[in-house]
C-alpha cells in the first residue's frame, strides 16, 4: 500500500488532524476510546462525529482474523481529489484480515490491502459513526492517508477496535522492553503493561499471558547482563503478581522465581505472592512433562517454606490448605502433582551419582539444553577394591574360610557410597580374564541377597531436600481420601535404585508403607504387591532379606497382619495358594524365624502352608511343625489345624448322598452345620438356590472333592467366593450364577476352571468383553446363558 507522504488540505475524516503526528510521545497505556474531535472544517462529506467508547461493561473476544470492508483514502492534494474521496464516492472492498503479531494483513493481498499495514505505521485508531447514515467504521491513521474498516454492527466494530488497540500496544511494548535502558523506566513500563492487561475489555487467555511472556523474555535477557538487586527482584514480582492469579508463569519467569526462592527464601514475597501461584499450579496443572519448570518452581517454593523458622510446620499447613477442610479434597489434580514434585525432588538428591553411573543428561542439562557428549563429565570411577590376593586364593581354594569382605567405594562431590559385600562360604569370586568392566553396584545390591549394608552420605543440602519431601509423602499418606491414589502412584516403586539402597530413605519411607498396610481397603493394601509379574513390589523390598528391611520383618508381618481373623493382604489376594507358594519359595526361612519368635501372623502363615499342602518336602514339613510347637501360640494353632484336618477327612470320606438341596433361606452357618454332620465324599450335585448364603460359604464348598454341579441361583454369592472356587474346584462342570451379585472381577477368575461345560450368568453384571474372554479360555464350555446382561 503506497501512501502519498504529502499533507495537503484537510479531509473530512481528519478534522485538522496532523497526519504525521504519532503517539510515540504518549504513555503506552492511553485511553482505549477515541478523543472528541475539535470543531474544524468538514469538507466533501456530511458532518461526522467520533463516537465515544463508554465503559458499559461489555466484554469481547480477542480477534485473530475476520471479514470486514476496507477503504483507503490518501491525503487529497486538489479540490478534485477531495471530491473523489468524499463519502458518496468511496469504493469499499471486502477482505478477510488477519491480525498477526506485527501487522494487519489480508488473505487476498490485492487492491487496498495489497501490502500489509504494520502496527508501527498506525498513528491512531478511532471509532467513527455518521448521523444520517449509521455505518460502523474504524479509522486507522497512517502516514499519507487513512484506512477505514467497516463492520456489520457496532459490537463487531468495537471488537475490531479493541483487538487492534491490543495488538498495537503489545507490539510497542515488545520493542520498548526489548532494549531496556534505565531499570526504573523498565519497571514503570512493566506496571503500565500490567494495568493495560487488567483493564482491557478483551477476554482471552493471551490477554494476561502475552504480558507475562514479554516480561519473561525481558528477564531472561537481563539475567545475562545485569545483576538485579533484592529490591528490584521483589518489585518485578509484585508488579506482575495480578497477572498470575489466572495464568501459569512462563518457563523463563519460573526460572526467575526459582532463583528468588533459592536466594531469598525468607522474603515475604514467597508467602504473599508465590503461594496463590503455586496453589493454582497444583490445582490445575495437567502435565509437568510439558512444562518441567513449573514443577521446579513448585519444588523450590516448598523448600523455601521449609527454610522458615517453623520449617515443616509451615509445609504441613500448606498441604492442609491444598487438601481443604473437608474429608475429601475437591481438586483431583493436587495429589498427582504433589507426588510428581516429591518424586522429582527425591530423584535430584541422587542425580549426580545416577549420572555418573549411566552418563545420562541431568535435569539441569535438560533444562539448559542437553550438552554434547564430549562436553559432559566422564563417568565417575567405580572401583572394586580387590581383597588381598592371598585371601582371594584362600577363598577360592579353601571352602572352610567362612567369608571374605570386599569394599566398593564411589566418590563424587556430593555422594559417598560404601558397600560391604559379604560372601558366604560356597561363593567364589568370579572375574573373567581380560574383562576390565566394572560391576554394576546397584544391580548387585538389588539382586544379590548377600548385600547386607549400604551407606550413602548426601551433601547437607541434598539431605535437607530428601527429608523435606519424604516428610511430605508421610503427610499425604495420612489423608484417607488420598491414600488409595497415593498407593497406586507409588506401587511401581518410582524411585531410583540408589534411593532404595539408601538406609535413611527406606527407613523414613517405611511410615508410608506402614500406612498402606494398615488400611483396610483392598485398593490400598493390594498396591503393596508388585505391579506386574517378575517385578518386586514393596512387599518384597520390606520383607526379611529384602534390600529395605531393617526391622527383622516387623513391617513385613504387618503387611500380612490379620484384621480380626482374616489377613488384610492375603484377603485381597484371591490367588492365596499362589501367594503362599511364593512365600514358601522365597521367604520360608524368614517366616519360620518370625514364627519362632512368636509372631502370630507368621504362625498363621505356616499353618496355612500345611493346610493347603504347599510344602511337599517331608523334612521341611517336620521343621515347620517343630517351629509351630516351639511357642504356645504356635502349638495352639497347630492343634486347631489338626482338628480341622480330621474333620476334613471325615467330611471327604467316601459315602453320603450324591445330590443335596438346602431349604430356601438357609444361611452360611446352616451349610457349615450340615457339612460337619457326616461324610459327603460322594456329593456331586449341590443346590443352594434361593438361600441366603454368601461368599463366606466358599470355604466349606472347596472341601467337597467330588462336587461337579453347583447351583447358586438367587443367592448373595459374590466375587470373593468365585475366586476361591476357581482355585480349588477345578473339576466343577456345571455352575449356575443366575441373579447373583457377581461382576467381571470374579467371573474372570472362572477362566482357570477348564472342566466347565455349562455356565449360567443370566441377570449378572457380565460385560461383553469378559464373555468373549471366557469363551476363548474355556474350551469345554457348551451351554451358556447370558440373557439380561451386557453380553446378551
Amino acid at each position: 500500500m503506497d501512501f502519498d507522504s504529502s499533507s495537503g488540505g484537510g479531509a473530512d475524516l481528519h478534522n485538522n488532524h496532523n497526519p504525521h503526528q504519532t503517539d510515540e510521545s504518549k504513555p503506552l497505556l492511553g485511553e482505549m476510546s477515541a478523543p472528541t474531535p475539535p470543531d474544524g472544517n468538514k469538507m466533501g462529506a456530511a458532518p461526522c462525529r467520533r463516537a465515544l467508547l463508554h465503559c458499559n461493561g461489555m466484554r469481547y473476544k480477542l480477534l485473530q482474523e475476520g471479514d470486514i470492508q476496507v477503504c483507503v483514502i490518501k491525503h487529497p492534494r486538489t479540490f478534485l481529489s477531495k471530491i473523489l474521496t468524499s463519502k458518496f464516492l468511496r469504493r469499499w472492498e471486502p477482505h478477510h484480515l488477519t491480525l498477526t503479531d506485527t501487522s494487519l494483513a489480508s488473505a487476498t493481498p490485492t487492491g487496498y490491502m495489497e501490502n500489509s499495514v504494520s502496527y508501527s505505521s498506525i498513528e491512531d485508531i478511532q471509532l467513527l459513526s455518521w448521523e444520517n447514515a449509521p455505518k460502523y467504521c474504524l479509522q486507522l491513521t497512517v502516514p499519507g492517508g487513512t484506512v477505514l474498516l467497516q463492520a456489520a454492527n457496532s459490537y463487531l466494530r468495537d471488537q475490531w477496535f479493541h483487538s487492534l488497540q491490543w495488538k498495537k500496544k503489545i507490539y510497542k511494548y515488545k520493542k520498548v522492553l526489548s532494549n531496556p535502558s534505565r531499570w526504573e523506566v523498565v519497571l514503570k513500563e512493566i506496571r503500565t503493561l500490567v494495568d493495560m492487561a487488567l483493564t482491557s475489555p478483551l477476554q482471552d487467555d493471551s490477554i494476561h499471558q502475552a504480558p507475562l511472556e514479554i516480561v519473561s523474555k525481558l528477564l531472561s535477557e537481563v539475567r545475562k547482563n545485569i545483576n538485579l538487586t533484592t529490591q528490584e527482584h521483589e518489585n518485578i514480582i509484585v508488579a506482575i503478581a495480578p497477572l498470575l492469579e489466572n495464568n501459569h508463569p512462563p518457563p523463563d519467569l519460573c526460572e526467575f522465581f526459582c532463583k528468588h526462592c533459592r536466594e531469598r527464601p525468607r522474603s515475604m514475597v514467597v508467602i504473599e505472592v508465590f503461594t496463590p501461584v503455586v496453589q493454582r499450579i497444583l490445582k490445575h496443572n495437567m502435565d509437568f512433562g510439558k512444562c518441567p519448570r513449573l514443577r521446579l518452581f513448585t519444588q523450590e517454593y516448598i523448600l523455601a517454606l521449609n527454610e522458615l523458622n517453623a520449617g515443616m510446620e509451615v509445609v504441613k499447613k500448606f498441604i492442609q490448605s491444598m487438601h481443604g477442610q473437608t474429608g475429601h479434597c475437591p481438586h483431583p489434580r493436587v495429589l498427582p502433582n504433589l507426588v510428581a514434585v516429591c518424586l522429582a525432588a527425591i530423584y535430584s538428591c541422587y542425580e549426580e551419582y545416577i549420572n555418573s553411573r549411566d552418563n545420562s543428561p541431568s535435569l539441569k542439562e535438560i533444562r539448559n539444553g542437553c550438552q554434547q557428549q564430549c562436553d559432559r563429565k566422564p563417568n565417575l570411577p567405580l572401583r572394586l577394591l580387590r581383597a588381598n590376593p592371598d585371601l582371594v586364593s584362600q577363598e577360592v581354594t579353601s571352602p572352610t574360610e567362612p567369608r571374605i569382605k570386599s569394599v566398593v567405594i564411589v566418590n563424587s562431590s556430593e555422594i559417598h557410597v560404601e558397600l560391604k559385600h559379604n560372601n558366604t562360604a560356597n561363593q567364589k569370586l568370579k572375574s573373567p580374564a581380560g574383562n576390565e568392566s566394572e560391576p554394576n553396584l546397584i544391580d548387585c545390591l538389588l539382586v544379590s541377597p548377600a548385600c547386607s549394608t549400604m551407606n550413602i552420605e548426601l551433601s547437607p543440602q541434598a539431605d535437607r531436600v530428601l527429608v523435606c519431601y519424604v516428610e511430605i509423602l508421610k503427610m499425604l499418606s495420612d489423608y484417607d481420601d488420598w491414600r488409595p491414589a497415593l498407593a497406586s502412584l507409588l506401587q511401581p516403586i518410582p524411585f531410583p535404585k540408589e534411593a532404595l539402597a539408601h538406609e535413611k530413605f527406606t527407613k523414613e519411607l517405611k511410615y508410608v508403607i506402614q500406612r498402606f498396610a494398615e488400611d483396610p481397603r483392598q485398593e490400598v493394601h493390594s498396591c503393596l504387591l508388585s505391579v506386574r509379574a517378575g517385578k518386586d513390589g514393596w512387599f518384597q523390598l520390606y520383607s526379611p532379606g529384602g534390600v529395605a528391611c531393617d526391622d527383622d520383618g516387623e513391617l513385613f508381618a504387618s503387611m500380612v497382619r490379620v484384621c480380626n481373623n482374616v489377613h488384610i493382604l492375603m484377603g485381597s489376594c484371591y490367588k492365596t495358594k499362589k501367594f503362599l507358594l511364593s512365600l514358601a519359595e522365597n521367604k520360608l526361612g524368614p517366616c519360620m524365624l518370625l514364627a519362632l519368635r512368636g509372631n502370630q501372623t507368621m504362625v498363621e502363615i505356616l499353618c496355612l502352608m500345611l493346610e493347603y499342602n504347599i510344602i511337599e518336602n517331608n523334612d521341611t514339613q517336620l521343621q515347620i511343625i517343630s517351629t509351630l510347637e516351639s511357642t504356645d501360640v504356635g502349638k495352639k494353632m497347630y492343634e486347631q489345624l489338626c482338628d480341622r484336618q480330621r474333620e476334613l477327612k471325615e467330611l471327604q470320606r467316601k459315602g453320603g448322598p450324591t445330590r443335596l438341596t438346602l431349604p430356601s433361606k438357609s444361611t452360611d452357618a446352616d451349610l457349615t452345620r450340615l457339612l460337619s454332620s457326616g461324610s459327603f465324599g460322594n456329593l456331586e450335585n449341590l443346590s443352594l438356590a434361593f438361600t441366603n448364603v454368601t461368599s463366606a460359604c466358599a470355604e466349606q464348598l472347596i472341601k467337597l472333592p467330588s462336587l461337579k454341579q453347583l447351583n447358586l441361583w438367587s443367592t448373595q454369592f459374590g466375587d470373593a467366593g468365585l475366586r476361591l472356587l476357581s482355585e480349588h474346584l477345578t473339576s466343577l462342570q456345571v455352575l449356575n450364577l443366575c441373579e447373583t451379585p457377581v461382576t467381571d472381577a470374579g467371573l474372570l477368575a472362572l477362566s482357570s476352571m477348564k472342566s466347565l461345560c455349562s455356565l449360567n450368568m443370566n441377570s449378572t453384571k457380565l460385560s461383553a468383553d469378559t464373555y468373549e474372554d471366557l469363551k476363548a479360555k474355556l474350551p469345554n464350555l457348551k451351554e451358556v446363558d447370558v440373557r439380561y446382561t451386557e453380553a446378551w
